[in-house]
């Protein structure tokens, strides 16, 4: 017999699957659930960037492209990095094309951390960043946003965090899973912090076209930041692209040339076809977020209203799909709430822990999801409320 344990790195074996697919895979032995779980839009990428899609098979486009990426869409990347965001960026030495954003987070994580190095990550947050950076022999150094703060970080947080050793600092805002965001003046206390330490910013901006009521503001933007700092973005949220694969990294030529070296010899190159459509969201892409983000917008107003209905404590989000309501109130797990609802009521939701130790109390519910979909989850989890309030009385 083989032993795989002896085989297989024990720096893979010891890193947990995550707490998102746990539950999404259970949904593949279930019928009749109803699902909160994935930040999947329910639109389908808009017609005109599936026809570009269509347009380069028909053409025959199914060559390999640039390891960068095609010239074409890095010049549009940097037209909408400054026309929606004021940010400039040199699209032959700055941007880099890549297998979505996690692909590109995993490429800045590599190039920048040694073994032994310390990366600050920003917890309640996305699944991969503690995984990556342990991949990269890094040591994860862990700052919980609170509930109070609007989940936001704060200067002192940051500075309590740091240590002679500590490098990278990954920031995501608007955040996946809390919603919350960091507005201007926000982000110039964290920069003042980031060059008295002389660090490195990873940002996380894969969000930024989904807030509601104020613009997003890029970190890059700040004076000194663009010089310290990996911008992350990508087409699965804003413009419905998941499926596509398709993000991008923005970063010092220095920095970029380095992650290229992985990317080139990980994957070669983002998918050709998906590539032309990307060019196609970036010209004229405009109208489609505008359209979804309203759409998202009356969808978390509508669940935060319900939630608020059934006593349940939710922060309003001011970014993303997603909201982040605690649950501590009714004396259940995070675990224990979101397995009970699955089973008894069919609806699924993703446990608080899945984004950090201290997620415990809290579920994610993504908004992404169809209006009458939501809706019928929300009756099904009253009903679960109302229960389980039953029970305790």
């Amino acid at each position: 017999m083989i032993s795989y344990d002896k085989l297989i790195s024990r720096k893979v074996q010891d890193i947990q699957p995550s707490g998102i697919r746990k539950f999404f895979d259970i949904l593949d032995e279930m019928r009749g659930v109803i699902s909160l779980t994935v930040g999947q839009p329910d639109f389908v990428t808009p017609l005109h960037i599936r026809q570009k899609g269509i347009q380069a098979l028909e053409e025959g486009r199914t060559y390999y492209t640039s390891n960068i990426g095609l010239v074409e869409l890095r010049e549009e990347i940097a037209h909408y990095l400054e026309r929606r965001f004021q940010l400039n960026y040199d699209p032959y030495s700055e941007i880099l094309v890549t297998v979505g954003g996690s692909e590109a987070l995993d490429l800045c994580i590599r190039t920048l951390v040694e073994p032994g190095d310390e990366v600050i990550v920003i917890e309640p947050s996305f699944v991969c960043y503690r995984p990556l950076t342990i991949l990269a022999e890094g040591k994860p150094v862990v700052i919980t946003t609170k509930e109070e703060n609007q989940f936001k970080l704060t200067p002192e947080e940051l500075e309590g965090a740091i240590t002679e050793k500590t490098k990278l600092v990954i920031m995501t805002f608007p955040s996946n899973p809390t919603g919350a965001i960091m507005e201007r003046h926000d982000l110039e206390k964290i920069a003042e912090v980031v060059r008295k330490h002389d660090l490195i910013v990873a940002s996380d901006e894969i969000y930024a076209e989904l807030t509601y009521g104020k613009r997003h503001v890029s970190f890059t933007s700040l004076p000194g930041m663009k010089e310290r700092s990996v911008l992350i973005g990508g087409f699965s949220k804003a413009f419905a692209m998941t499926g596509w694969r398709m993000g991008y990294a923005c970063a010092p030529s220095a920095i970029a040339e380095q992650m290229n070296k992985i990317h080139q010899y990980a994957v070669m190159c983002s998918p050709t076809v998906s590539q032309y459509a990307a060019i196609e969201a970036m010209k004229n892409g405009d109208a489609d977020i505008e359209y979804m983000r309203n759409a998202y917008d009356m969808r978390r107003q509508y669940i935060v209203s319900r939630l608020r209905g059934m006593g349940i404590d939710c922060f309003m989000p001011q970014g993303a799909f997603y909201v982040f309501p605690n649950i501590s109130r009714f004396g259940l797990s995070s675990e224990e709430f979101a397995s009970r609802l699955l089973f008894e009521k069919k609806v699924a939701v993703v446990p608080g822990p899945a984004f950090g130790e201290q997620g415990e109390g809290f579920v994610r519910m993504s908004y992404a999801y169809a209006y009458d979909h939501i809706m019928e989850a929300m009756n099904r989890l009253e009903e679960f409320v109302k229960e389980l309030e039953h029970k305790a009385d």
